[in-house]
């Protein structure tokens, strides 16, 4: 039976929050193996003057031990 193990991780784009998870999934991928699944905890952004200038994801990033 497989093992998993969950990470929390946070992840920022000046794009959007899809932005912001698919570059926290993609750098997760870079160091963890059997990845599996990721859940977006919290999303929140970050304003200046008045406008928004960075979209930020907190992620809960789950993969399988070998």
């Amino acid at each position: 039976m497989p093992v998993a193990k969950v990470v929390e991780i946070s992840a920022e784009s000046p794009k959007s929050f899809e932005d912001a998870t698919r570059e926290g999934i993609e750098r997760a991928t870079d160091t963890l193996k059997n990845v599996r699944g990721a859940w977006i905890k919290e999303q929140k952004v970050r304003v200046e003057n008045g406008k928004i200038v960075a979209y930020r994801v907190h992620l809960e990033v789950t993969f399988v031990l070998e």
